[in-house]
């Protein structure tokens, strides 16, 4: 996969970075988001996962963690043991993205280009340790995860973070819950952090498609009180024959202390998002963008006191290329 990027901000931020923003954080230049080869054996009853690549979207995954810096160029590289005695139920062992958000990492499997605020700012990009996978019935599967925490490799401190998530499947909806917990400060096991995501993925049906996500989460202080955000976000899809498609996306995103943007803010997101499929296997994406914040909280050029909105437009260009089954 090759995923790049223009885009222009009507800020004209003085650093050259949009705010807020997951993966398309340059502001008026080119830039390469993600280039990646992605190598999957079924475990069958053993198999693995590598997803290895370069550009800033790994940059921005592995951003403030102390991990060598060699692991900035892995995405996924797990293994995998599925025995058939035990109908379906799957350890996985390693590097493996997160099961929290709506959103993938990928671009062309996204409504949009740019990512919610959500997906961004709410829960983690990946984890490393243990995952459970079982299935229960024909509607519901099942995980129980141990990893060293949020976004990291190697472990931060002596505890680890447990995840519980569960997904129920029908013929056009899919309802994804998740719960986080465990200890996320630098040298202790003090301060508990806890998040909840549930979203909700319908294809309504063969041109319609749309989720709704909430996330809720609270991070314990090491000495005493604690940090909480919550968002909500919703996003539509609609498919116009074989070759386009519109999206559009909007959300808020409560940083009620400050905990994951750095300042306490109320950010409301929208985005549309047009598509245009070259060819099978090459897609093109035109998007308008714009976020509000009750606070001055966006560079803009000759404002001193930063502003509360940041419009921006972007066309964004993205190959995949998979093996027919």
């Amino acid at each position: 996969m090759f995923d790049g990027y223009v885009d222009k901000s009507f800020n004209d931020p003085p650093s050259g970075f949009n705010g807020l923003r997951g993966f398309d954080v340059r502001s008026n230049m080119p830039h390469v988001n993600m280039g990646m080869i992605a190598i999957d054996h079924s475990p069958a009853p053993i198999g693995f996962r590598l997803d290895v690549g370069f550009g800033e979207g790994f940059d921005v995954m592995h951003a403030g963690n102390r991990d060598p810096k060699a692991w900035k160029y892995f995405k996924q590289a797990y293994v995998s043991v599925k025995p058939k005695s035990l109908h379906g139920v799957e350890l996985d062992a390693g590097e493996f993205v997160s099961s929290a958000g709506a959103e993938v990492i990928e671009t062309n499997q996204n409504f949009n280009y740019s990512r919610s605020l959500l997906f961004a700012w709410a829960v983690p990009y990946f984890h490393t340790g243990f995952r459970l996978q079982y299935p229960l019935g024909s509607h519901f599967t099942g995980s129980f995860q141990v990893v060293n925490g949020w976004n990291n490799v190697e472990p931060i401190n002596r505890g680890k973070t447990f995840g519980f998530t569960g997904a129920y499947a029908w013929k056009k909806a899919t309802w994804n819950h998740n719960y986080y917990v465990g200890p996320e400060h630098a040298g202790t096991t003090k301060g508990w952090r806890n998040l909840y995501d549930t979203n909700l993925v319908v294809q309504q049906t063969d041109n319609l498609s749309w989720y709704l996500n909430f996330d809720y989460g609270r991070d314990k202080n090491i000495a005493s009180g604690a940090s909480q955000w919550a968002g909500l976000a919703g996003a539509a899809r609609y498919a116009i024959g074989k070759k386009y498609a519109v999206a559009a996306r909007l959300e808020f995103l409560d940083d009620m202390d400050g905990f994951p943007t750095g300042t306490a803010q109320l950010v409301k997101e929208i985005t549309l998002t047009g598509e245009y499929k070259l060819t099978d296997w090459l897609v093109t994406r035109a998007e308008f963008r714009t976020e509000w914040s009750n606070q001055p909280f966006f560079e803009k050029k000759n404002q001193l006191n930063g502003a509360t909105t940041q419009p921006t437009v972007l066309l964004g260009l993205i190959a995949y290329i998979a093996p027919k089954k």
